[in-house]
């Protein structure tokens, strides 16, 4: 794990109340256990380093995304959220028999969205995926929180034409997903422009890395930027902090990069700010009694 001291400072103004739409936290095996057959080893990803990440960009908020590795048993998440307090807020991932009592608990905890995992599914049939995505944005809708799909490019490709009359707001996670050696072309990414400007879709500015591979963050360059103009309110950025699977990153790298996106303050104000203070419900009162 980097040492917080050695990451790049914003190169740019922070906005008030900034906001890190996306990173995970990890606790003890022997507390929290992970599935049966994770893709990954346990990172270091205690929230108290996380949390000197926050103080070094001047980041105020952050969203905890819950990961593969713990599937449905959301308990290190929770535990999180308590000891965070109100500028945190959570994405579970949920069973489609979860009981309405539970999610409500999971509500007042600070939860605001459910994360779909598409990779898992992305052998199923397209209105297969699409009939699981309307049961669960119907379960979402009830409580005002939205879903966020964590998916291969190829499966948001062909989700596209399905998506005008989800039920709820959605989030795809790393700007769709959409890498070039996965076959995935510009007409494919013109039509999530559209899907963006005009659906209930939001994108997530988050692990360039995984989209870039090995051609480095200016190859992703255009595809932020494109994102960014083509609807700048409905776009959030997350850091995917730890990073996996090298948690050596630069986070305050990542930040910059935004920066580089957009020159514009205000737009970044929305990106880091704005957006996601709509998205997850920071502008109301939470359990935690106070806004945050």
């Amino acid at each position: 794990m980097r040492d917080a001291t050695t990451l790049s400072r914003p190169a740019f103004d922070m906005p008030a109340r900034s906001c890190d739409a996306h990173m995970h936290v990890f606790g003890p095996l022997d507390r929290y256990p992970c599935v049966a057959h994770p893709h990954y080893t346990l990172p270091d990803g205690a929230l108290p380093l996380y949390l000197k990440r926050m103080d070094r960009l001047s980041i105020a908020r952050f969203v905890i995304v819950q990961p593969s590795f713990y599937g449905t048993d959301n308990r290190c998440l929770l535990d999180a959220l308590r000891a965070a307090g109100p500028v945190a807020r959570g994405v579970v991932m949920i069973d489609e028999d979860t009981d309405d009592a539970t999610l409500a608990r999971f509500h007042d905890a600070g939860v605001r969205a459910v994360r779909l995992d598409l990779f898992a599914r992305s052998a199923e049939r397209n209105d297969a995926i699409r009939a699981y995505i309307g049961r669960m944005a119907k379960r979402c809708a009830a409580l005002g929180w939205h879903l966020q799909f964590y998916a291969p490019g190829w499966v948001v490709r062909n989700l596209i034409p399905l998506l005008d009359d989800v039920e709820t707001d959605f989030v795809i996670d790393h700007m769709g997903y959409m890498i070039e050696e996965d076959g995935l072309t510009q007409a494919d990414f013109a039509g999530l422009l559209a899907l963006l400007r005009n659906g209930r879709c939001w994108l997530k500015l988050s692990a360039p890395y995984r989209i870039a591979k090995h051609r480095g963050y200016e190859a992703v360059a255009p595809m932020a930027r494109g994102i960014i103009e083509a609807a700048p309110d409905k776009v959030i950025w997350g850091s995917d902090w730890p990073h996996i699977p090298d948690s050596t990153r630069d986070t305050g790298e990542l930040l910059n990069l935004l920066g580089r996106w957009t020159a514009d303050p205000a737009v970044r104000r929305a990106v880091l700010a704005d957006n996601p203070a709509r998205l997850f419900d920071y502008e109301t009162e939470t359990n935690h009694g106070r806004q945050p």
